[in-house]
């Protein structure tokens, strides 16, 4: 996703240099690419949208369920273990979820048998985590939380690692997504004033 939203971006900015041409031959010819670029860009992330709205449910996925019992909201992660010795991790973010509340989501599990649920209260302090192998990757999950509590120090502290990194990543596409769609608008503004 990052990628190709760097080169939409690059696509738009000289869409918006070939807006410069304005009499002769070159104009017509720059207008088209212009306009080329402009639809590209309005499908990219008309699919993209699209593939964000709707739930994530894969085929042969385990869904887990995670409900908060303890009696303040908590922001909850979900990562799945791909290879711990190699770093790599599946970071899902379910949400602040209310008290008495839950959130599913859905991981593919055939390249692991094991995920971690973390929690964060208000203040961003992680309060809960927990460690959880999968025997039936068919049978879904339900975690809840109902104390404070953390399995094992060490794993919190790769988790909290992978979290960061996950939000940085998330903060970083979000400042691209907003220059690109930005870039996009005054591109379709500048196709579509009238002289």
């Amino acid at each position: 996703m990052n990628s190709l939203n760097f080169v939409l971006l690059f696509l738009l900015i000289l869409a918006l240099i070939l807006s410069l041409f304005k009499i002769g031959a070159r104009a017509k010819w720059a207008k088209n690419i212009r306009f080329f670029i402009v639809i590209l860009g309005l499908a990219f992330f008309g699919y993209w949208f699209f593939q964000k709205s709707f739930s994530n449910f894969l085929e042969k996925s385990m869904s887990i369920q995670v409900i908060n019992r303890v009696n303040q909201p908590l922001d909850i992660y979900a990562i799945k273990v791909i290879d711990k010795d190699q770093n790599k991790f599946l970071t899902k973010h379910l949400g602040k979820v209310r008290t008495n509340h839950y959130q599913i989501d859905y991981f593919v599990m055939s390249n692991s048998n094991e995920f971690w649920v973390a929690a964060y209260n208000i203040k961003n302090k992680l309060v809960y985590f927990s460690q959880h192998s999968v025997q039936n990757k068919e049978e879904d999950q339900k975690i809840e939380v109902r104390t404070f509590l953390n399995q094992s120090q060490k794993l919190s502290d790769i988790a909290e690692k992978v979290i960061e990194k996950n939000k940085l990543e998330n903060v970083n596409q979000s400042i691209f997504v907003s220059l690109t769609l930005l870039v996009l608008f005054l591109n379709v503004v500048l196709l579509t004033r009238k002289k």
